[in-house]
């Protein structure tokens, strides 16, 4: 079976446009279904984020689950260790991959977005056709992938990520510091958008890209299907 390196924000604060800080991290309903699908396909996922500072869950995302969503806590739980002693991005070798996962939730955009450790991993992995994987705001961390040159790696590439309209009626609406999909068709990436809140996953060669939460176990069935 595969390594996989799942990179998670490492920010708890997302520094909004009218100046306020927003509670933040990686969403729990993503993060769990993409880590125990793979896990239980027999994949071995190792979590880095940037320094190696502790993943931290949104919790607007628990508060999401409801009274419902106990095997996404219970797993949470599990792998408590594992989310408080990540791997530092800079110390991850993107050869000893064979896909590279980014789960959502709006954490990415306050520190994934920019990380350059991440950029040079999506780079290599863009050019040696290791597998990639992101997951509603997932898609804000390829907004690092920027060549030497200037151009973006995953320029001209199809891929779904949390549509702005998604983002205006159900996530941060005016507030975003910066509109995620709007940002990507700006470098040059080709977004295809299902109905707002529909599981929607698009697969362009080696990059595998879901909508939202609903998304989140589709994703992780077409991610394994790839490293099958």
């Amino acid at each position: 079976m595969s390594r996989v390196l799942m990179v998670a924000t490492g920010a708890d604060s997302l520094r909004l446009a009218d100046g306020s800080a927003h509670p933040t991290g990686f969403w729990a309903e993503e993060l769990v279904e993409l880590h125990r699908a793979l896990v239980a396909a027999g994949h071995t996922v190792d979590l880095a984020t940037p320094g190696g500072v502790r993943a931290p869950v949104d919790p607007g995302s628990l508060d999401a689950l409801g009274d419902g969503g106990r095997e996404i806590r219970d797993h949470l739980t599990s792998i408590t260790d594992v989310l408080a002693r990540p791997l530092a991005l800079a110390d991850a070798d993107p050869t000893s991959y064979a896909a590279v996962v980014l789960p959502g939730g709006h954490g990415p955009m306050a520190d994934l977005a920019t990380d350059a450790d991440l950029g040079r991993i999506l780079i290599d992995a863009v050019d040696r056709g290791t597998i990639i994987g992101v997951l509603c705001h997932g898609p804000a961390g390829l907004l690092s992938a920027i060549r030497p040159d200037g151009r973006f790696a995953f320029d001209g590439r199809r891929l779904a990520v949390f549509t702005d309209e998604e983002e205006r009626t159900g996530g941060l609406g005016e507030r975003t510091p910066f509109w995620v999909e709007g940002s990507l068709r700006e470098l040059g990436a080709v977004i295809d958008t299902g109905a707002p809140w529909s599981s929607t996953v698009v697969v362009d060669g080696n990059l595998v890209s879901g909508q939202n939460p609903q998304s989140s176990i589709a994703t992780a069935q077409r991610l394994i299907a790839l490293l099958s």
